[in-house]
């Protein structure tokens, strides 16, 4: 590689966005979202975009907005200025041995090398993973006000819409039988129209959703995701063993580490990916490699990312031959502002993916510098 190309400046963004309703889940409330972007700028003159967003500060994990952006910009940034941006794997490398942990915020970083270089050879990103097997990708919608009546006329408007005909339900904030009487009111409105899932972001003890779980059964539920604490392991196992309905590891996974004992000891029948969970693109696609030849199922899951995490994502997860689950890409559109020139495109129960190279989006540096927190 010649060495007259370079890195020139890494910087990092918190950019704050109400969403369109309260977020509810068991962990926290979500009014708004603080996207964490990465923008690197090299001596070409490409400017490649990267994003490490969380959910609800620290109540969900151990970054927060505040402490990817301090540790991109302490930590991470002096790795790389000066550096070659096509060698993505021998930075993440540098990345990796020198900072430990942080898989939020080196999946921004590791996200805005890959868009750079895709960038470079012409190519959307999906071609550095081998390329896709799918040009769109399903998107399910995550109903989350806590109201049955308003959960309902939600889904009944985005099945109207075409947009979303795949439904996940937030609970964990109230008894399990208030939960469940919730989310079987849901699915007897929506009926054959939609499938339904749950998502009780660890809220309940392996008592309490085996109980839940066989109730959920009987309503028609399709899918539980990570019903108890990411750690128990053994629970998740036992709860996979019974049987009732097939259960999603999705807190559990943090990376490939994660992944292969949790396929080892087959506690998942599902794995939800996260490209930020996964601490980037190549560990997201480690997972699901994992996952497949273990006979695990695929999902693809989201940070509630905006449209760069959301795109990075779709294009790793159109790279999948195995996706039965589908995806819950909606991030963007929870948000009530904006990013791009040209929104994503959601039709026909799905995301279209772009062809044009890296990312495949142009960002709309106005509104951004208007969203900006230290504007």
């Amino acid at each position: 590689m010649s060495s007259q190309l370079s890195i020139v400046s890494v910087e990092t963004l918190l950019v704050d966005v109400p969403t369109i309703r309260a977020h509810k889940l068991s962990v926290a409330t979500m009014n708004h979202q603080t996207l964490v972007l990465v923008r690197i700028t090299a001596s070409d003159g490409i400017v490649s975009w990267g994003e490490g967003t969380t959910i609800g500060g620290l109540a969900y994990g151990e970054e927060s907005p505040q402490s990817i952006k301090v540790n991109v910009d302490t930590y991470v940034a002096p790795l790389l200025v000066g550096e070659d941006p096509r060698a993505v794997a021998r930075l993440m490398a540098q990345v990796n041995q020198r900072i430990q942990g942080n898989r939020f915020a080196k999946c921004a970083v590791e996200t805005a090398l890959y868009d750079g270089q895709a960038k470079r050879l012409g190519v959307p990103l999906s071609e550095l993973f081998g390329g896709r097997v799918r040009e769109s990708i399903p998107v399910a919608w995550t109903l989350a006000s806590g109201d049955t009546r308003r959960d309902i006329a939600e889904a009944e408007r985005m099945l109207e819409l075409r947009r979303h005909n795949v439904f996940k339900l937030k609970i964990g904030l109230r008894s399990v039988k208030d939960d469940v009487a919730h989310v079987a009111a849901i699915k007897r409105a929506l009926g054959d129209m939609a499938s339904v899932r749950i998502d009780a972001n660890q809220a309940w003890s392996v008592t309490e959703a085996l109980e839940g779980l066989r109730m959920l059964a009987d309503a028609g539920i399709d899918m539980a995701e990570q019903p108890i604490a990411a750690h128990d392991k053994l629970g998740l196992r036992r709860l996979t063993q019974a049987n009732i309905l097939p259960v999603m590891a999705d807190e559990a996974l943090h990376g490939p580490r994660d992944a292969f004992e949790v396929a080892s000891t087959q506690a998942a029948d599902i794995f939800a990916v996260k490209i930020n969970q996964s601490g980037g693109l190549r560990g997201a696609a480690q997972v699901a490699g994992i996952a497949q030849a273990a006979g695990i199922a695929l999902y693809g899951g989201t940070m509630l990312e905006g449209a760069v995490g959301t795109l990075a994502s779709a294009q790793v997860f159109s790279t999948f031959h195995d996706l039965a689950w589908g995806t819950e890409l909606f991030g963007p559109l929870l948000l009530t502002e904006e990013i791009l020139v040209e929104p994503l495109p959601y039709r026909d129960f799905s995301l279209q993916l772009p062809t044009r190279p890296g990312l495949g989006i142009e960002i709309d540096e106005a509104k951004l510098a208007r969203l900006c927190r230290d504007r």
